[in-house]
């Protein structure tokens, strides 16, 4: 692993020789620029060297770093070229891909993708993570990660596929025991099926034609796992906070009915998520490709439900 983070390091440090600056070389990477920065920290800590001059108005080369550059570019062309068909010039995906997505995002949306993507390549092999704990995509060595609402972790490369909506759903049962008038001023006095999954368990921000409401929770139940809160809520027993592709197909079958309808909640992005690297292998970008088209094909058909409260 030491092996492979030296390698990256070469490529952070000739980004920022190119660009001129961390901040482009950020920009070019899809990273923070901290992390750039830290990285070629560590890379002239284990030479040993300073390699770049730095003033508050630009990143100058030492004479130490001109000629590592001249050495480095060497080193990351001839890894490139040793990628062959499983980087950047692969015509066709080959291997095993390995990713991870969260619980309820992977069964209802990346099973199918991956059927699709099976199909049209046939000498591929997937092992899939659906889980919703985050995974260390570097440590685990995981080849790709698909993360659902807010990105947190900036030392990884991603690239926005779609946006999630968050909706109130309850039973059709418990919807019809709500006051004809309830609405996010009254939600902390109503009985709510936590999901410790999504931002916000605590609090959450309504919002309608300029008008915000930023209210507490009174969740009767807590669950860990988002699956584990939509079988709660199906049964009745208070009403739930769900992304859009969780319960639309519910909503139009009628076996949830969606609550608050004028209100909005923040929304969230899927985002597939990738290890630092120049380029990407064929087998994820094939794989991404058809999880972007399917994101389209959602947000084209997105299903927006009648709501028995507004």
């Amino acid at each position: 692993m030491a092996d492979l983070l030296n390698l990256n390091r070469l490529v952070y440090f000739t980004t920022v020789m190119e660009t001129g600056s961390f901040t482009s070389a950020a920009d070019r990477l899809g990273v923070a620029k901290a992390v750039v920065s830290h990285q070629v920290g560590r890379l002239e800590e284990e030479l040993g060297a300073t390699l770049l001059r730095r003033t508050t108005r630009r990143v100058t080369p030492t004479e130490d770093g001109r000629l590592f550059y001249d050495r480095a570019m060497i080193i990351l062309r001839e890894a490139e070229a040793a990628y062959g068909e499983i980087s950047h010039g692969a015509v066709e995906p080959s291997g095993t891909l390995k990713l991870t997505a969260p619980l309820d995002y992977g069964t209802r949306v990346v099973a199918p993708v991956m059927a699709a993507y099976l199909k049209a390549y046939p000498q591929m092999r997937v092992e899939a993570n659906f889980d919703d704990a985050v995974s260390n995509l570097v440590d685990e060595q995981i080849d790709l990660g698909i993360r659902v609402g807010w990105l947190t972790d900036s030392s990884n490369q991603a690239r926005r596929l779609g946006t999630i909506r968050q909706i109130v759903v309850a039973s059709p049962a418990f919807a019809a025991s709500l006051p004809a008038d309830a609405n996010p001023n009254q939600a902390r006095s109503l009985a709510w099926v936590g999901n410790a999954q999504l931002r916000g368990v605590g609090q959450w921000l309504f919002s309608r034609e300029g008008e915000t409401v930023l209210t507490e929770l009174n969740p009767v139940v807590v669950c860990d796992k988002s699956p584990a809160a939509y079988a709660c809520v199906l049964a009745g027993i208070g009403l739930g906070i769900f992304p859009d592709y969780a319960v639309d197909e519910d909503i139009v079958a009628g076996r949830l009915v969606r609550i608050f309808a004028q209100w909005a909640l923040p929304t969230g992005g899927i985002h597939a998520v990738f290890p630092p690297a120049r380029f990407r292998p064929a087998k994820v970008r094939a794989f991404v490709e058809l999880l972007a088209a399917a994101e389209r094909r959602r947000a084209r058909g997105n299903v927006r439900g009648d709501a028995v409260h507004s």
